[in-house]
């Protein structure tokens, strides 16, 4: 016989599994001398360290950072003007100590993280909050991640303006790896800490969200020539390549400025594109994209046509500017720039092909986005995140040509 309620209603909303995030789940508090350690420090300056976890020394005082490991970060942040108990306010990422100075599991991180961190993050409201190691990044950035996040040689260096905390995120290295690695590391940690500092006495950089104008008359975009020197656009598509037949560009759209941005779903006539053709091929208004060879590739197949006066990729100039693995990608760069964490878990799962299809026909393979619209809301969905990408590269792209100091471009 069945219930009142389903699983869903039933599960716990920390964790779809069911199971509830909490100490008892953890149990860690129970061989802990110094159970639940509570945040340490008088945090004049706003800047929250969170660390990995207690280790012998802490457990027994009942304070973070009482080691060798934590007279090696107090003894850095003296030599840059920060006292470490006074300026700062400090908590681990586990918060009792696993059994031999183990490396904490993510089940660990995520029960602490419910029971103890996100608290302190909720009542302090720090103005910068700097990542120590991989279980302090697993901690803030891990469980709102949507992929591979990577670990922590992937994130340091980085100066998040997180939108959701309302704070300076900085990743950097724990210094239990400092004290075991060459002097390289303790000059780029120095570093990293530094740009803490100094981003205690910086202004949140506020990200506001853009007037997304959804449009089926594309004649609207008659208005951009003459007007606009440069656009950033995007395409939804079917896959990844266009060769294949029954593919398809399902929707574009196009960033005109720091607030508009223009999405449509791509008209079934060749008279209804056109405006959007005309704006592509207009010689006078410069294109960006982020990876411009997968728009390129599209419009020449699809719309038989040649993009005119592509100005700039922001995928290569990702690259260029940061040259590690895994971090060109779109949604990690609008993170680390402008603190956006997630604006595409709804449709990500939709542009890929079902597992068998893509072993079978590798990039011909055709995903799943035709699912996601005919569901109730699935048009909206979809052009939103073609939307936000558009106006994300844009940002993007306007934020790398000032690092570079392009000042030969048109605009």
């Amino acid at each position: 016989m069945s219930g009142f309620f389903s699983k869903k209603e039933t599960q716990s909303k920390s964790r779809p599994d069911g199971k509830v995030l909490s100490c008892a789940a953890c149990g860690l508090y129970k061989n802990a001398k110094s159970p639940r350690m509570e945040p340490f420090g008088n945090f004049r300056k706003g800047i929250l360290n969170i660390g990995e976890a207690p280790g012998e020394q802490e457990d027994r005082r009942g304070k973070p950072w009482q080691g060798k490991t934590g007279r090696l970060l107090q003894k850095t942040y003296e030599e840059l003007g920060i006292d470490l108990f006074e300026d700062c306010l400090n908590i681990n990422a586990v918060n009792c100590r696993p059994e031999n100075n183990r490396t904490p599991t993510n089940n660990e991180i995520n029960c602490c993280r419910s029971t103890m961190v996100s608290k302190v993050l909720n009542k302090y409201q720090p103005k910068v909050i700097v990542l120590l190691g991989n279980a302090a990044l697993q901690s803030f950035i891990g469980y709102r991640w949507i992929g591979t996040l990577g670990g922590i040689m992937k994130w340091r260096g980085w100066e998040i303006p997180d939108q959701e905390q309302r704070c300076w995120v900085i990743p950097t290295f724990h210094p239990s790896y400092v004290e075991r690695s060459e002097r390289e590391a303790m000059t780029i940690w120095k570093q990293d800490l530094q740009k803490a500092i100094l981003k205690a006495d910086t202004p949140f950089l506020r990200v506001l969200h853009p007037s997304i104008q959804y449009i089926k008359d594309l004649s609207v975009l008659d208005s951009l020539h003459g007007n606009a020197s440069v656009i950033a656009f995007d395409y939804e598509t079917t896959g990844l390549k266009p060769q294949a037949p029954g593919h398809k560009i399902i929707c574009a759209s196009v960033a005109v400025d720091e607030k508009r941005v223009y999405t449509f779903m791509m008209p079934k006539t060749k008279s209804g594109s056109q405006p959007f053709v005309d704006l592509l091929t207009d010689p006078v208004i410069s294109k960006m994209a982020h990876n411009i060879k997968f728009e390129d590739n599209w419009t020449k197949k699809r719309l038989r046509e040649d993009v005119q006066n592509w100005t700039w990729d922001s995928m290569q100039a990702a690259h260029i500017l940061d040259n590690r693995q895994g971090v060109t990608g779109l949604k990690f760069q609008t993170y680390v720039n402008f603190g956006v964490m997630d604006y595409a878990s709804e449709v990500t799962p939709y542009l890929k092909a079902t597992s068998g299809d893509e072993k079978l026909y590798g990039g011909n393979a055709i995903n799943r986005i035709q699912e996601l619209l005919d569901q109730p809301g699935g048009e909206e969905k979809v052009l939103k995140y073609c939307a936000l990408d558009s106006f994300y590269e844009r940002m993007l792209a306007m934020k790398q040509i000032k690092e570079l100091d392009y000042d030969f471009l048109p605009f």
